[in-house]
């Protein structure tokens, strides 16, 4: 059994050896230690792993020598921007002011700029926001002062509890419960930790987590809008895409009286997107709802709970399946991904749909050999897809789905529109290869993939839609 340790010990010579020795006592075994002072002076993560009596124990041991906080600690770190004129003791009356309400300083810049005032920057341990308000009024009276957006600045101004300071505002900026303040914690201690042994700066990691997470906020209610094409198949048959600024595509294919769905973007525009497609299709809240999921990413199988039947590879099915009983999927088994997946599904409240929904259709015989196989055939409408498998560049249990009757083909995360996106989607999409090292489980064998469906095509003119960017239109001329 394992249990990740979010501790806060003192800074002083000997804090991580006695609670070393209280693990050791328990016969408890230490996986993992993450501590970074320059990004927090106090919390240490640590991985144990032991049984539950054991883990219990320490449990018991670390609260009592005051390493396991019992409640949280509400005050805060806020950080002020005084206009001061550029003379000699130009920041006394302001520095009197700190003192007066006793104030801590946690952070201090500033640097004259050629100009007659300096802005000094101060970071300032406030226990109430009604203090708060106190002081800003007090200080008006000196000088212009402003509160600047922590997110935003260039620097952590307070390393003695940056990570709840930064957890805090994450959770506020997605209207998150507090339940899911642990694993945020953890995991983007786990993202930095990974990304720090691999030469990036932690500040850049989680200046990259945070951006991710406004990204997904500012883009919800009337802010929400996708950009909408509708594609003629045939007299019978249309696709309607929809492209929000994050996530995956939808595609809902309207053929012979049908509607069929192509991926459903993430969890936390459920409302937004339900409301399009009840104005793009009348009879929405009436029909059969029926989706074609191309893998089991977060980023296309947010939705997936509000559909009847759920079509996909067997392998998109038991990694769904294995979600939905609370185990790793596919991308959480790869520890390179698993935080940043971890701290995606939190932020877009995901859910696993029930697996009594899920159709699996299709299944290759044995081990795969080559990039891409064919697994079977689906029929909808007047489209007959030939059906075929990749072999896990992506993601195992990756689909595509081509009509060559119809020169129409749909292929996941396999082959996208880079050159096709919004400017929304290229600045959404900049942050997972970043934060996951790579947003493909085998990026050279994703290449082979894509260079196979490629040569799938025939000659003719074709219609390539990707999960992400417009739809491509590919011309093949064979001589």
């Amino acid at each position: 059994m394992k249990k990740t340790y979010i501790t806060t010990m003192p800074d002083h010579i000997g804090s991580f050896l006695k609670a070393s020795e209280c693990f050791a006592s328990l016969g408890v075994n230490i996986t993992r230690v993450s501590y970074n002072k320059a990004v927090d002076s106090h919390t240490l993560f640590i991985d144990a792993e032991g049984n539950e009596q054991q883990l219990e124990e320490a449990d018991a041991e670390l609260k009592k020598i005051g390493y396991l906080r019992t409640d949280r600690n509400e005050n805060s770190i806020v950080l002020l921007e005084f206009m001061l004129r550029d003379v000699p003791g130009g920041v006394t009356e302001v520095l009197k002011l700190i003192h007066r309400f006793h104030l801590n300083i946690s952070y201090i810049s500033s640097q004259e700029n050629g100009s007659d005032y300096q802005a000094f920057k101060m970071g300032l341990f406030m226990e109430s926001e009604a203090t708060l308000k106190e002081f800003l009024q007090e200080a008006q009276k000196l000088c212009p002062v402003r509160v600047l957006d922590y997110n935003h600045t260039e620097r952590v101004f307070d390393n003695s509890i940056f990570y709840q300071s930064f957890v805090s505002g994450l959770m506020q900026l997605t209207g998150l419960p507090e339940e899911k303040r642990n694993d945020l914690l953890v995991n983007s201690n786990l993202v930095m930790q990974m990304l720090d042994e691999k030469g990036l700066s932690p500040f850049k990691t989680f200046d990259s987590i945070s951006r991710f997470a406004e990204l997904l906020s500012v883009c919800r209610g009337e802010a929400f809008l996708p950009r909408i094409t509708r594609h003629r198949i045939s007299e019978e048959t249309e696709i309607i895409l929809i492209e929000p600024p994050c996530g995956s595509n939808t595609a809902i294919v309207r053929s012979a009286g049908e509607a069929l769905f192509i991926d459903s973007g993430y969890a936390l525009y459920r409302t937004e997107m339900e409301k399009l497609f009840r104005s793009l299709l009348p009879e929405y809240d009436r029909m059969k709802k029926q989706i074609f999921i191309t893998h089991a990413d977060v980023d296309h199988c947010g939705l997936l709970p509000v559909f009847d039947e759920i079509y996909a590879s067997r392998k998109t099915r038991d990694c769904l399946a294995l979600e939905y009983d609370g185990k790793n999927g596919y991308r959480e088994q790869n520890p390179l991904h698993k935080p940043y997946v971890s701290i995606c599904k939190a932020l877009t409240f995901y859910q696993p749909p029930e697996p009594e929904k899920i159709k699996a259709l299709w299944d290759t015989q044995g081990e795969q050999v080559h990039p891409l196989e064919q697994m079977g055939f689906f029929l909808f409408g007047e489209l007959h897809f030939e059906v075929y498998q990749g072999k896990g560049g992506h993601l195992p249990g990756e689909t595509v789905l081509i009509d060559y009757q119809h020169h129409l083909a749909f292929t996941g995360d396999i082959y996208v529109n880079m050159h096709g996106m919004t400017r929304e989607q290229a600045a959404y999409n900049q942050y997972a290869p970043v934060l996951m090292t790579s947003v493909d489980t085998d990026p050279a064998l994703c290449a082979a993939e894509r260079a196979a469906v490629m040569q799938r095509l025939g000659a003719g003119e074709w219609k390539i839609f990707g999960a992400h960017g417009m739809m491509k239109e590919y011309n093949l001329q064979v001589e």
